[in-house]
Parts: structure tokens; C-alpha cells; sequence
């Protein structure tokens, strides 16, 4: 009782201030599309024998590339429902353009980073049925819109100076093709290696600053246009870059209703700062996620619990006259690893896209940068 009451309070609490509207929008957010996480179940299953607790993170069990088969399955469930205007659900997709060259990288002694554009990640992973080409079909049937998650998931730095190190964790996984050991799985860091854009010194901040401004154009190259949104990796993100986006074409920033900043070496808490639906920080509008459909990420006994907790934290949001902004990130729809997580996931989004077109039959399904062309609107 005490948790069901916690949960109600917690969907009012993030729904009380910023922009208003009369609408009923959905819009869903996905995040780390083109990142290579646990690269294969081969990978999974030697790292788990020399005795590293992967299993323990639901990234590393079920994370990976999705296939062509995955994005089809995906799509078909998009297009079994629609909105009162016509409209599919459309997915935000948050795209990271880069992957780690692991062999250039190993080659320069752990001294410098060098990537591999993920058209080039694509190709080398699937040979005869690219889900490149069917993220461009998806862009064109409004099912599937690519936005900008940064150049890599990597905090740089921090990841190679640990292979320099030879930390036997980091190294361990970086000779299965892994760089994304997360915290759950490896406590010995207060960072974690996912959170690219978090630092020890500000002095890294030039090294981001390069990113940002060469993943932007990466990003225009694959897709033929700028990405207006982004949304930075771990929700990990200091000020003082707004500036390299805004540079590059990106006016509106996604994100939780707290910003994570960085943590620099000494400090002993992460700060953190509120955000609100509409407000303009450095030129930026912000977005908040105010909603979670992250089955993949819920221990067994709550999965299947998870429509209704989702449904009600839609409910909430039309309550206080505000967008629904559902994160669910792309682990709940990737098959490669774990092809029973992505069916079971895809059945309870059917459900969960059947109940918010029966409960709110005037809903809007629409994506970040058509919401934030509203509230730019309605202002």
C-alpha cells in the first residue's frame, strides 16, 4: 500500500509545473539506437564464465544492435493503431552515430580514441538486410524519426584511461568487442563508463565539445537533415556545452524532470537541476519525460504490472493538462540477444497503444520535435 501510494504521488509531483495544454500527446522516446552494447550472446556468455556478473544488468543480458526483423516487428505493431487524425505512434529514436574502433584503438596503446560511423557498425554486422534501410522507411511512414544521442556512449576519458591501466574488468570486455560495463555490474568507479558527457576535470570539455560538433554532422550525413532534439547519455550534462548544440541546429533538449551535471574528482555528492516542460535554458526548450515504459528494466514480478503503471502515469499527465512523454529505451525491442524479451515487450506495447486509443479516443501521437513546434505555438 505504502509503495502504491509513493507511486501515486511521484506521477502527480512531475507533472505540476511547466507547459500546459488541453491536447491528450503521446509521444515516445527511445533512446541509445546504433550503440553496440553486449555485442553477441557469445560475448555475454565468456565474459559471465571468467566471472563477471553481466546477468546482473538487464543492458548487458539484452542490449544489442536491433535486426531488421526486430524494426519490422516493431513497426508492425506501430501500425495497428492510430490516433484520431490518422497518426501511428511514432518513435523518437535516439541515435548514437559512432561506435569504438577497437582495434585502432588498441593499436594506438589505449592513447586515442577512434570510431566507426554506425552506417559502417551496420554493414559489418548485417550483411544481407541492413535495418538502416528500414529506419529509412520508417522515417518516411512517420513511424520511426532519428534524433541525436551523441557521437559515442563512452566516456572517453574515463574508459581509456582504465584500459591503460589494465583494469581487468574493462579489459576483459574490451577484448569481447565491450565497452559498456555499467555500474550494476562494476562498482568500483563512481562513474559510469556509459555517461559520456560526466568528467573529473573541465578540461575535458574540449574533447566533448569535438564530439558534439562532429556527431552533429555525422548525424547529418546518415539522415539528410539536422537533428533538432537531443538528449544526453545517463541524462549526464554540464552547461557549458548547451552552446556546441545550439551551434550546430539543436533547439530543444529531452530528458528526465532532473538533469544529472557532472561530477568532478573530489566531490563526494552529483548535483542535479529541475526541469520543466517549455522552459528555454541557453536557448534550449526542454522536454520532460514524465512517463516510463521500461519492461526490460522491471524485475520479473513487476513486468506484468507494467502496462497499468504506465496507463496511470498517462492518466496523471492528462490530469495536470500536460503531454505524455514515454521513455523506453531501445533494449525493449532488440531481439539478437534475447529473443523472448522483445516478443513478450512488443505484446504488452500492443496492449499498452490499445488501451491509451480506448481510454482517450481524442489522443495525438506525435514526436519530440512536432511537441516542441506545439509549445513553441501555444506559447
Amino acid at each position: 500500500m505504502m509503495q502504491s501510494i509513493r507511486k501515486f504521488i511521484s506521477n502527480q509531483l512531475v507533472n505540476l509545473s511547466g507547459w500546459k495544454t488541453d491536447q491528450k500527446i503521446v509521444v515516445i522516446e527511445s533512446d541509445d539506437w546504433g550503440s553496440v552494447r553486449m555485442p553477441s550472446v557469445a560475448a555475454y556468455e565468456s565474459l559471465l564464465g571468467q566471472g563477471m556478473p553481466v546477468n546482473k544488468s538487464p543492458y548487458c543480458r539484452y542490449d544489442n544492435l536491433c535486426s531488421a526483423e526486430d524494426i519490422r516487428l516493431l513497426f508492425d505493431v506501430l501500425q495497428q493503431h492510430q490516433d484520431g487524425q490518422g497518426n501511428h505512434p511514432i518513435i523518437t529514436a535516439n541515435v548514437v552515430v559512432a561506435n569504438p574502433d577497437f582495434e585502432k584503438i588498441k593499436a594506438s596503446g589505449f592513447n586515442h580514441f577512434f570510431y566507426e560511423t554506425i552506417d559502417a557498425t551496420f554493414k559489418r554486422n548485417f550483411a544481407h538486410d541492413n535495418p538502416m534501410d528500414l529506419w529509412r522507411q520508417g522515417i518516411e511512414k512517420k513511424l520511426f524519426l532519428p534524433q541525436f544521442h551523441g557521437r559515442e556512449h563512452i566516456n572517453v576519458a574515463f574508459w581509456l584511461d582504465k584500459l591503460r591501466k589494465e583494469d581487468p574488468v574493462f579489459t576483459q570486455a574490451f577484448a569481447q568487442g565491450c565497452s559498456g560495463i555499467s555500474t550494476d555490474v562494476y562498482q568500483k568507479y563512481p562513474k559510469s563508463v556509459q555517461a559520456s558527457f560526466d568528467y573529473d576535470h573541465p578540461s575535458e570539455l574540449d574533447f566533448m565539445k569535438e564530439s558534439l560538433t562532429d556527431g552533429l554532422a555525422i548525424f547529418e550525413r546518415l539522415f539528410g537533415y539536422q537533428s533538432k532534439s537531443f538528449i544526453p547519455n545517463n541524462y549526464t550534462w554540464p552547461a557549458q556545452l548547451d552552446a556546441s548544440l545550439t551551434a550546430n541546429g539543436v533547439t530543444v533538449m529531452q530528458g528526465m524532470k532532473y538533469q544529472l551535471l557532472p561530477k568532478p574528482a573530489g566531490e563526494t555528492t552529483r548535483r542535479m537541476t529541475r526541469r520543466q516542460n517549455g522552459q528555454i535554458t541557453n536557448g534550449l526548450l526542454q522536454t520532460v519525460r514524465n512517463v516510463q515504459f521500461e519492461p526490460s528494466l522491471l524485475p520479473e514480478a513487476q513486468k506484468p504490472k507494467v502496462v497499468k503503471d504506465t496507463l496511470d502515469q498517462i492518466g496523471a499527465a492528462f490530469f495536470w493538462k500536460k503531454p505524455a512523454v514515454i521513455t523506453s529505451h531501445r533494449i525493449n525491442f532488440c531481439g539478437s540477444l534475447h529473443t523472448e524479451n522483445r516478443d513478450r515487450n512488443l505484446k504488452l506495447l500492443h496492449q499498452l497503444l490499445s488501451e491509451i486509443t480506448k481510454r482517450w479516443p481524442d489522443v495525438v501521437f506525435t514526436d519530440t520535435v512536432s511537441l516542441a513546434q506545439t509549445i513553441n505555438n501555444k506559447r
